[in-house]
């Protein structure tokens, strides 16, 4: 074998190495996930309405992505085979349709109008998702703080107030979550209000489809609609906030409205 074609050979090996690890992790993602998160679009099952919302918006996107991708791929496909020069034509190019207005027309309007549709239910859905009504029966007040959490939950004129320490991801399961826990009752509107006293963090709940910023000197507010669904779900800080970031772990403990009156009684520390 020449030297020529061994070194040919080499650069297209290293080529192809890129490609094949991408389709191996697209693979191996692929087959990470279950039929049902397929369904969801890889998100977590959502537990408030406002959760059930966010996926609906998010699997409503995609199937508009889709649908644009399957029409515009196709038209190029079209194009490529039946715009294609034959073999026994003495023709150079196509006929050519520069400075037709009706087709420019046609491309220009229809992305303002799918842009358009997108916004309007983003809009919609921001709008619902943020509201603040103000009556909540459960008030929780989230301190972020470098590096954990404290939870003061009010309800029925009683507060309970929950604080943690910088938790180890490493030990983190659902039989011992790591970190301060919030108890929240099923089937009720919660209100949230964030505060920091240091720098910016952030509050995110993978289950609840939602997180919110904790800034220093705003106070954030937002409100859930908690499903009629037990369990415990995983929290933490979303946000780069200092060397201990990532340990900066809490979790949301879902019980029924009978236990969570017990909880609040025995728990409470009188009213604010």
């Amino acid at each position: 074998m020449s030297p020529t074609r061994r070194t040919t050979r080499r650069p297209l090996a290293r080529r192809r190495l890129p490609r094949l690890a991408v389709v191996a992790l697209l693979v191996a993602s692929a087959s990470a996930c279950s039929a049902e998160e397929w369904s969801r679009g890889a998100m977590p099952e959502p537990h408030t309405q406002q959760g059930i919302r966010m996926l609906d918006l998010w699997i409503g996107s995609w199937v508009a992505a889709g649908a644009t991708f399957v029409v515009v791929f196709g038209l190029i496909i079209w194009s490529v085979i039946f715009h294609a020069k034959r073999k026994k034509s003495d023709q150079e190019l196509p006929p050519q349709v520069r400075y037709n207005l009706p087709i420019e027309m046609l491309y220009t309007l229809v992305p303002l109008v799918m842009v358009a549709v997108f916004f309007y239910f983003t809009a919609r859905d921001e709008t619902e998702i943020m509201k603040v009504t103000g009556t909540a029966p459960v008030k929780v007040k989230v301190e972020g703080f470098q590096w954990s959490w404290r939870f003061t939950t009010d309800y029925d004129g009683k507060q309970v107030v929950v604080a943690g320490m910088p938790a180890d991801l490493a030990k983190q399961s659902l039989e011992n979550p790591q970190g301060p826990q919030l108890v929240l009752p099923t089937g009720t509107k919660v209100e949230f209000m964030l505060h920091s006293p240091d720098v910016i963090h952030s509050f995110w709940i993978p289950a609840f489809l939602f997180k919110q910023d904790v800034v220093p000197g705003v106070s954030n507010r937002f409100e859930i609609d908690t499903l009629d669904k037990t369990g415990v779900f995983f929290g933490r800080c979303a946000e780069l906030c200092g060397v201990d970031h990532s340990r900066m772990l809490f979790s949301v403990k879902l019980v029924p409205q009978a236990e969570f009156d017990q909880y609040i009684a025995s728990q409470a520390g009188g009213a604010a």
